[in-house]
């Protein structure tokens, strides 16, 4: 997903686009990886003096909510990143870093033929571990 894309969006569902709200998501579209709810506030602070922690976490949750965002547990602290919209994929995960990679495979195919009276209503698959620049420090 990109910017453009996450600003449909929320018109879509009904909100505004606010330009602390335009702001947050060009800094995931620059993300790269998954980032914490205080790494989004060091950056907003330059623009946003004072910008509050329930400001933050309250858009944080709404894009995560209708989609914008996808969330995962890293380091016993809840992350975040710009959810992948083109095709269905899953990810490595950098501890250090955060950066994810791609990941074509998908367990599920092979998943659904071992449970085939049940009725699967999603799915999340991630890897854990370090990219090879954190592995070299």
């Amino acid at each position: 997903m990109n910017v453009n894309e996450a600003v449909d969006r929320l018109k879509e569902k009904g909100y505004k686009t606010t330009g602390k709200r335009k702001d947050i998501l060009e800094y995931f579209e620059e993300a790269n990886g998954y980032r914490t709810a205080k790494d989004l506030i060091q950056h907003m602070e330059s623009n946003y003096e004072g910008i509050s922690f329930d400001t933050v976490y309250r858009n944080l949750h709404l894009y995560d909510e209708i989609g914008i965002l996808e969330a995962t547990e890293l380091n016993g602290e809840k992350q975040f990143r710009l959810n992948c919209t083109d095709h269905h994929h899953h990810h490595f995960i950098c501890n250090d870093c955060g950066k994810t990679k791609e990941i074509e495979v998908c367990p599920m195919d092979e998943i659904e033929n071992t449970l085939t009276n049940y009725a699967i209503e999603g799915h999340k698959f991630e890897i854990y571990g370090l990219c090879p620049m954190c592995q070299s420090r």
